[in-house]
């Protein structure tokens, strides 16, 4: 079977299901889309390797398991999604050490968050992108909206958080004070808050 790679689209807060977040993949050669649902702590996991910007004052983790991955020569060289059941997708990671491989079965946002902080590439088989994959449009009408099964779960894949929370609390403070906002979100580990910090200051600054 023939793989397709993938790269992140963005992470959206499902107003379906409470507490989750839907993970969207994009196939890298074609329009395509690969919706999976998430827990909130993958979510910001995820989040804050995609925000390069945010550095937790100590290591999730994620971070623990790359330092340790790291720390005894193990490199993560690439992530496979390889099975869905039952709507659950079921991934492998490809590991190295000293030029032997090795292949770790993990939930898909553990795999995929570790793939981030390795910078490897992440991959899916063919037959699970034709059997789960979507088109997401880029101006859906409203009658579209109402009838799009996943409702607002894949509706603003580009952001962290839903669009009702993108950072509107924030405009009323200067670029100064978001700065000192967003280094005391970080320092209290509210990376949720530091995200949506981070959203504002990046409108401001282009």
């Amino acid at each position: 079977m023939s793989l397709v790679k993938l790269s992140i689209k963005g992470i959206s807060y499902s107003q379906t299901q409470n507490g989750a977040y839907a993970l969207i993949l994009n196939e890298v050669d074609g329009e395509r889309k690969l919706p999976i649902v998430i827990g909130a702590f993958e979510a910001q996991s995820i989040a804050i390797a995609l925000e390069k910007e945010i550095k937790p004052p100590r290591p999730l983790t994620h971070d623990l398991f790359k330092n340790f991955a790291e720390r005894f020569d193990i490199v993560v060289k690439q992530v496979i999604i390889h099975k869905l059941v039952d709507g659950v997708f079921y991934s492998s990671i490809i590991c190295e050490r000293d030029k032997i491989e090795e292949i770790i079965d993990a939930r898909t946002s553990d795999a995929i968050a570790l793939a981030l902080r390795f910078n490897a590439p992440i991959f899916t088989y063919k037959n699970i992108l034709d059997k789960a994959g979507i088109y997401l449009k880029t101006n859906p009408s409203e009658t579209d909206k109402e009838n799009q099964p996943m409702d607002d779960v894949i509706s603003n894949p580009e952001s962290f958080t839903a669009e009702a929370e993108s950072g509107r609390a924030y405009i009323k403070y200067s670029l100064q004070e978001l700065n000192d906002l967003l280094i005391q979100a970080v320092e209290q580990e509210d990376y949720e808050k530091a995200a949506k910090i981070r959203d504002e200051i990046s409108k401001r600054e282009s």
